[in-house]
């Protein structure tokens, strides 16, 4: 009996080493069959995953932190591609490199940050139930403001924010480009 539970015990340990040895080298072989990520067209948008982000002065870890980004779902131009960083431009012109894990290529705007003033009230926009002028406001959005761009047809977008729903002239946000049509 003893003999049968020493075997048994001996057949589970054996088991376990296959195992561990089996699921890392399946995962490795998995990962190395996966396409790498294609590059994309440059220039284009992305927004920011993470609330707090380092764009640095170069495209690697090597070179230092010029600008620490702390808001999640910010919107950025991606110039160019080296390996797995991003140059990207935001709103105010500060340009650096950003590692692509931290971007997302949903599509976000932030509403007239050229109007974002330090001390200063901060213009409101309305975020309309049309694509006209005169259309019945949803809400007033404050500049600065992110919304979620859903659709663009080169004049207006359709966007989120919070619970809002409703359309923006696109002349007012940056995110996106005159007369650019996002689907």
């Amino acid at each position: 009996m003893a003999r049968r539970v020493c075997n048994f015990c001996g057949i589970l340990a054996l088991a376990a080493v296959v195992a561990c040895g089996v699921l890392p080298f399946s995962a490795q072989a998995q990962a190395q069959t996966q396409a790498p990520a294609q590059p994309q067209a440059a220039p284009r948008y992305a927004s920011l995953k993470a609330s707090e982000v380092n764009m640095r002065k170069g495209p690697g870890t090597d070179y230092p932190v010029a600008w620490v980004f702390r808001r999640a779902g910010l919107p950025v131009k991606i110039t160019r591609e080296f390996e797995a960083w991003r140059e990207v431009v935001d709103a105010e012109g500060t340009t650096g490199w950003v590692i692509r894990t931290l971007l997302s290529a949903r599509r976000t705007a932030q509403v007239l940050p050229w109007e974002v003033k330090e001390g200063q009230p901060r213009r409101q926009e309305p975020l309309t139930e049309g694509r006209r002028a005169g259309s019945r406001p949803v809400a007033l959005v404050e500049a600065g403001v992110i919304a979620d761009v859903h659709e663009c047809d080169g004049s207006w977008c359709n966007v989120s924010v919070g619970d809002f729903r409703g359309y923006i002239a696109q002349e007012k946000l940056w995110g996106v480009d005159k007369g650019e049509r996002v689907e």
